[in-house]
């Protein structure tokens, strides 16, 4: 049976017998706006748990298309513990399990103020320190490493032919006109992420947004994603 959930741009819900509030992430924009066949979890920000995060899944459908929905104010790395389970929780599935299923983070689309929807399905976080270096070797293919610290300010990093380790000066990601153009000029559109834990979540979705956008559809961004403390 369709199912359509109708979601509002702050989310109250009833926990424990207790009301919480979750705020969504913005955008400027969103190209998916209307999600069908769905189910939601939700991933609260709330200072009494010891990471600050609290998650509810209880009405999770594996078959569905899953709108997962993050308080911006949590940092990546409390939002993504969740994240991840979520994922495998779902790949992992033995039975009931629908291939054409999608993830979707849920935000508030500022342009229509309405909700928008970036899709995550095919995304895999990796929880490790990056060796730059040592990840250009043992990946041959040409890359730029896009590195997106703590307050957006961004470094490329390219690896010569011969090893050595080239990282350019700090562009400020909210500058993305200059930030664009460095990565215009740069000799490959075949772009891997680095992201910092202590991101914050609506930050990490201006980031992911901004990839999305058409007139960056000339980059290849891979589908792994690393993380750095």
């Amino acid at each position: 049976m369709k199912r359509y959930l109708k979601l509002f741009l702050l989310f109250f819900v009833l926990s424990c017998n207790n009301e919480r509030t979750l705020i969504l992430p913005e955008i400027e924009s969103a190209e998916v706006t209307e999600v069908l066949d769905v189910s939601a979890a939700y991933i609260f920000y709330d200072e009494s748990q010891s990471d600050s995060t609290l998650l509810n899944r209880k009405n999770l459908i594996s078959t569905t298309n899953w709108l997962v929905n993050v308080d911006k104010r949590l940092s990546l790395k409390q939002a993504l513990t969740h994240i991840i389970f979520l994922q495998e929780k779902k790949r992992n599935a033995q039975m009931h399990k629908n291939e054409n299923a999608k993830n979707y983070f849920t935000c508030n689309n500022i342009e229509t103020k309405t909700l928008g929807f970036l899709e995550f399905t095919d995304i895999y976080f990796k929880d490790e320190n990056p060796n730059y270096l040592e990840y250009s070797k043992n990946n041959p293919n040409d890359y730029l490493l896009v590195k997106i610290e703590e307050d957006k300010k961004v470094r490329l990093i390219s690896v010569t032919q011969d090893f050595k380790t080239e990282v350019s000066e700090g562009y400020y990601f909210n500058d993305s006109e200059n930030f664009l153009d460095k990565l215009q000029a740069a000799k490959t559109k075949n772009l891997i992420l680095f992201f910092d834990y202590d991101l914050s979540f609506q930050d990490y979705i201006d980031v992911k947004h901004f990839f999305s956008l058409p007139m960056n559809s000339d980059f290849e961004i891979s589908e792994n994603e690393y993380l750095f403390p």
